[in-house]
């Protein structure tokens, strides 16, 4: 017999510490070969809008970054929740990545009795990526070449004239509501699953309006004119549009683009992802390109997604409020 006998509850810690280490070696290995199969950016929108095109922006660079694919999958449908609510349900492995924004998860929780989702304690932020002013755009042949053209007709034929956006609670939506307020006009809001095709509704001529965040690809091609803009300063990329107070209506209004993962994600992929996109918005090709869609480039740490996207949740609480629109 040994001269230090080992009591049954000692073997069984030296078995729990054996297998707590080889545990931990498991899950640092796994974190460590992040990520060895393709990654999902999941866009809560119909493809064509600014969400949509963002994803895909950065979808290829990322893969080249990561060393496997990114795929783009969109999953639209009352304005963006139908997708969120689906992507908290995904895995928090880093393989499913929400392009979330000001409607989805700053937005919604104000619009909706029944969200499906916790804006708060259902994601984990991983990096802001842009904002984008709204501007206000009608069709090429539309009859109205101003701001005060539409307020004057909306004037003298209330409830007559239609605007449209992604979906309750989008940004287009809320700053129709917000133009309605502003202006002291009735227009009819008409909703889409994603702002894509209510630019092509609009295009077409079947509604009037749309304060929109993705049209430039549009206006540049002569599809669409755009009247006024909703931001403090003139945008860069349409320097002969002016702002809403310019125009005699005062107003501003943007949405906000970032990425996160659902809740309890590892850190470390979380600062891998952070990384690696925080590179891509430094290189010349995506500043541009966001810049030409009229974005503020941002990024930044995981940790100031956090803090901005809380007092986002507060401060959309008092936009919802006062646009007037109801709650679902």
């Amino acid at each position: 017999m040994s001269s230090h006998p080992l009591t049954c509850a000692a073997v069984w810690g030296r078995r729990q510490a054996i297998a707590v280490a080889a545990l931990s070696l498991c899950v640092g290995a796994s974190w460590a070969a992040y990520p060895d199969k393709p990654i999902k950016i999941l866009v809560p929108w119909a493809a064509g809008g600014a969400t949509d095109q963002i994803a895909r922006m950065l979808a290829q660079p990322l893969s080249q970054a990561m060393g496997v694919p990114v795929v783009v999958d969109n999953k639209g449908g009352a304005g963006g929740v139908i997708g969120t609510q689906s992507f908290v349900k995904e895995k928090a492995d880093g393989y499913s990545i929400l392009l979330a924004t000001s409607s989805t998860n700053a937005a919604a929780p104000h619009l909706y009795n029944k969200l499906g989702f916790d804006p708060v304690h259902d994601f984990t932020p991983v990096l802001s990526l842009c904002a984008i002013p709204n501007v206000m755009v009608v069709p090429t042949k539309s009859p109205w070449h101003s701001l005060k053209d539409i307020v004057t007709a909306a004037k003298q034929s209330p409830g007559a004239y239609t605007y449209g956006s992604a979906g309750i609670g989008g940004s287009q939506h809320l700053a129709g509501a917000q133009f309605k307020t502003a202006a002291g006009i009735d227009i009819r809001h008409v909703p889409y699953k994603g702002s894509g095709p209510a630019a092509q509704d609009l295009i077409a001529g079947h509604i009037d309006m749309m304060i929109d965040t993705g049209s430039l690809g549009s206006i540049r091609g002569g599809l669409l004119k755009p009247l006024a803009v909703a931001s403090a300063k003139r945008l860069p990329a349409l320097p002969q549009v002016p702002t809403f107070t310019e125009a005699g209506t005062p107003m501003i209004a943007s949405a906000w683009y970032g990425l996160m993962l659902p809740a309890n994600a590892p850190a470390e992929v979380v600062e891998r992802l952070n990384a690696e996109v925080n590179k891509l918005l430094k290189t010349p090709d995506i500043r541009n390109r966001l810049t030409e869609m009229g974005a503020e480039v941002l990024g930044g740490s995981s940790a100031d997604f956090a803090k901005f996207t809380l007092s986002e949740i507060k401060r959309y609480e008092a936009i919802v409020k006062d646009s007037g629109a109801p709650k679902e």
